[in-house]
């Protein structure tokens, strides 16, 4: 039987509850159980004035973040919107349906203020990430760090080519946000100070992001997010924005170990990377603290024409000289050098040689060196450290590493497909630093709802 059209008839009174209408398995319902925000509010008291009228609660704004960040929704404006259709969203934010959702342009004043100049947001992410570590997500054992280029809100045609840019013209009281930051970010390690070379050309709205073609593509202006994890769970124990040049990544490791060890008191027993990551001033400083290297060395060593390699050398670390395969010994220094400059250098690059006249007649000349008088071996400074991960790389728990090491670049394949952050919005590197501890964190909340779920009601029949 055909029912009759039903027709909204207005109530003079409605009887309305979100926490009914929110359905219980619902990913807000489990995140909600992990988010501590108790602290903001005296994190923040120094930074608000004492007169005026009141503020935008700042755990309302923090909580509509997150759920921009979790959910994918990139601009502020549409979050605004979403908020306020969405009841799961008003729930999540502690809002009635009669609550005003605030202005977007809240979020900017907000974070171009205060919320930057108390750090608001790393605080933000080390408490869930104190959170993981309660829980048992994090052991601290092992650890991986990897790189991944997220593209700048900047392009090539707003760009100047690198003979045309001179910094020091550059008037910082007349000049953007994001091109003051690039200005006070020019001694800093992870970015103008990361290396002398100069990128091709220069971004006039985001000076500070790196123009780069490291996809094999074409190029474009990025930065990189650095993210440091516990293997146990994918958990992300640290994050760090630089320039996408290599210098600058392997150098946030470094800083990311140092802060996580200084804040939660965690100092791996494996630390998992790359190649990128393997050269001889890190694994020296990771060998240096006791931590096991599992990185391919980055060696180049190798000869072309087929002779013995540094490898078919025996070093012998007591007498402080290499033995060839026919056991002659290669040496640095022969004799004793009263004047200071000829001997030791102490740059870090040692050369052993052998004597001409053993080389001369040896019988495996031609296999060592055939178009030279005799054969000389370098020995770089961390040379002690890129054996220790020599060897490791020939046993069983190398190849363990490099299995977890992909839980590294499964998060930054989430983080793009599924929350969307492919392309930064903000600029310069307090954007980019906003942008990624906001994503992070959400990432981390994420993981937790994912391992404890919110517990299922029976609904009553």
């Amino acid at each position: 039987m055909l029912g009759p059209r039903q027709e909204a008839q207005a109530a003079l009174f409605y009887e309305f509850s979100l926490e009914d209408h929110v359905p219980q398995d619902h990913l807000l319902r489990s995140i909600d159980r992990f988010v501590e925000l108790s602290s903001i509010r005296s994190h923040l008291a120094d930074f608000y004035s004492h007169t005026g009228r009141p503020s935008v609660d700042p755990e309302l704004l923090i909580r509509m973040l997150l759920v921009g960040y979790c959910f994918g929704i990139r601009s502020e404006r549409r979050l605004c919107e979403e908020v306020h259709l969405n009841l799961a969203y008003r729930w999540f934010c502690r809002l009635d349906l009669n609550d005003r959702i605030p202005d977007h342009s809240t979020f900017s004043k907000n974070r171009h203020g205060r919320f930057r100049e108390s750090e608001l947001l790393r605080h933000l992410f080390e408490t869930t990430v104190a959170r993981c570590i309660e829980e048992g997500l994090a052991s601290g054992q092992r650890m991986a760090v990897d790189a991944s280029l997220i593209e700048a809100d900047a392009n090539k045609q707003n760009s100047t080519p690198k003979e045309d840019w001179d910094a020091a013209s550059i008037d910082s009281a007349d000049a953007p946000r994001a091109v003051r930051e690039y200005l006070d970010t020019l001694d800093e390690a992870a970015f103008g100070a990361a290396s002398e070379v100069q990128p091709k050309f220069t971004s006039h709205s985001d000076p500070a992001s790196q123009w780069t073609a490291a996809r094999k593509g074409p190029a474009f202006f990025s930065y990189s997010d650095n993210y440091l994890i516990d293997t146990d769970h994918g958990v992300i124990l640290d994050v760090e924005p630089t320039r996408s040049i290599r210098q600058a990544e392997v150098g946030s490791t470094q800083t990311m170990l140092t802060r996580v060890k200084d804040k939660f008191g965690l100092v791996p027993d494996w630390m998992i990377a790359d190649t990128a990551y393997g050269s001889g001033p890190m694994l020296g400083w990771l060998v240096d603290r006791k931590i096991d290297p599992y990185i391919p060395v980055i060696d180049k060593a190798g000869r072309p024409d087929g002779t013995w390699t540094r490898t078919d050398f025996d070093w012998d670390a007591q007498n402080n000289q290499y033995i060839c395969p026919e056991g002659h010994a290669f040496k640095q220094f022969r004799r004793n050098y009263s004047d200071p400059s000829r001997g030791p250098t102490g740059k870090g690059t040692a050369r052993y040689r052998a004597l001409k006249e053993v080389c001369q007649v040896c019988p495996s000349k031609q296999k060592c060196c055939p178009n030279a008088e005799a054969r000389k071996i370098t020995r770089e400074e961390h040379e002690d450290a890129r054996q220790v991960a020599r060897d490791l790389a020939k046993t069983e728990e190398y190849q363990i590493a490099m299995k977890l090491r992909k839980k590294v670049e499964m998060l930054f394949a989430h983080l793009k497909r599924v929350l969307g952050l492919g392309r930064l919005r903000l600029r310069g590197p307090c954007g980019a630093n906003d942008e990624f501890l906001l994503a992070a964190t959400a990432q981390n909340l994420r993981k937790l709802a994912k391992i404890f779920p919110a517990p299922q009601q029976t609904r009553k029949a």
